[in-house]
């Protein structure tokens, strides 16, 4: 008996179809650090994921080749100048590997919850396991490099409590300063961690981009990830706890771009979306005001930074369309 063939759903094509993007951009930045690297212990790990990127890349052309459905131009070898000089330290790429697993891996969780066909869900499955071991591969070299910054600490309690009052929305917002409970204090934690390495990324960016209005968009991007860090940094020294001050992981002093201003500028795109959710996820844990605040205006200020650099894409002729509905409606007159 012939098997029936399931068409791929929604949820499916935007996955496959993401996936494809952010691992093509990202074997380009993986491809770049490789051969600069010396140390002995990050380099296995930049090997490795240049080669998981390569394997689910190719997975994802099978399965859009199979289906007749078009497989995105997304970034190649062309978005990569391999004789331009090392533009990061051995520690960023470390980094670096550290902070994509960590992004991707919680992107393949989400995507394994909406998807169905039986080989969609092994593919996320496989690509949840293997990003998720590389990443504990990272965060332990991290560990034992002793660039990692520990979150904030805080007492343990002495006994289980329940809140006594329910406050209403606007009461939370308004109502009585209380100290950080456990998730505010890790979500701040990471908002500083993650536009701290997003800042050595953009700083490489600026001093390599020969393109006037491209540069002053990055040092938007630049000046925006600093005041994150600034704001955060402070709540947490207001609350007595000793701010997040990574180790620095500098940025070369080479002027040689390895990479297209296309590349450069979908990178960014790709870190201000997530900016936006982690930001969101972050304000949906936190029950103080102030928090609630900052959370809220900061994702105005980066949607509105991310619609200028779409807008900047849109006009150079960057930005790939996503994979469109039928427009019935454009018929229908």
């Amino acid at each position: 008996m012939k098997e029936h063939h399931i068409n791929l759903t929604t949820p499916e094509i935007a996955g496959l179809w993401k996936t494809y993007m952010q691992n093509t951009s990202n074997l380009c930045v993986f491809k770049h650090f490789e051969p600069y690297i010396q140390d002995y212990e990050i380099k296995p790990l930049v090997i490795e994921q240049i080669n998981l990127l390569q394997k689910f890349t190719a997975k994802i052309i099978e399965i859009f080749s199979d289906e007749n459905f078009p497989v995105p131009q997304g970034f190649s070898d062309q978005d990569i100048n391999l004789s331009a000089p090392a533009l990061y330290t051995d520690l960023y790429g470390l980094s670096y590997v550290y902070r994509f697993n960590q992004m991707v891996f919680s992107d393949y969780a989400v995507t394994i919850t909406k998807v169905a066909r039986a080989d969609i869900v092994e593919f996320f499955y496989e690509c949840l396991n293997l990003s998720g071991a590389l990443f504990k591969k990272a965060l332990n070299l991290m560990l034992s490099k002793g660039i990692y910054d520990r979150p904030p600490k805080m007492p343990y309690p002495h006994q289980v409590e329940f809140i006594k009052k329910r406050d209403s929305l606007i009461e939370t917002w308004f109502g009585e300063h209380r100290p950080l409970n456990a998730m505010e204090l890790g979500e701040i934690f990471y908002i500083i961690e993650r536009n701290y390495i997003g800042m050595l990324m953009l700083m490489g960016f600026i001093q390599v981009m020969q393109d006037r209005e491209i540069k002053d968009y990055l040092l938007k991007g630049k000046d925006l990830a600093e005041k994150q860090i600034d704001i955060f940094n402070k709540i947490l020294k207001d609350e007595e706890h000793l701010g997040n001050m990574p180790v620095s992981m500098e940025v070369t002093d080479s002027t040689v771009s390895p990479f297209s201003d296309k590349l450069i500028m979908f990178l960014v795109s790709t870190s201000v979306t997530a900016g936006i959710y982690l930001c969101a996820y972050a304000m949906s844990l936190s029950f103080r005001k102030d928090l609630a605040f900052h959370y809220a205006a900061l994702m105005v200020e980066i949607s509105r930074y991310g619609e200028e650099g779409m807008k900047l894409m849109i006009e150079r002729g960057w930005m790939e369309q996503p994979p469109e509905s039928f427009d019935r409606a454009a018929f229908q007159h």
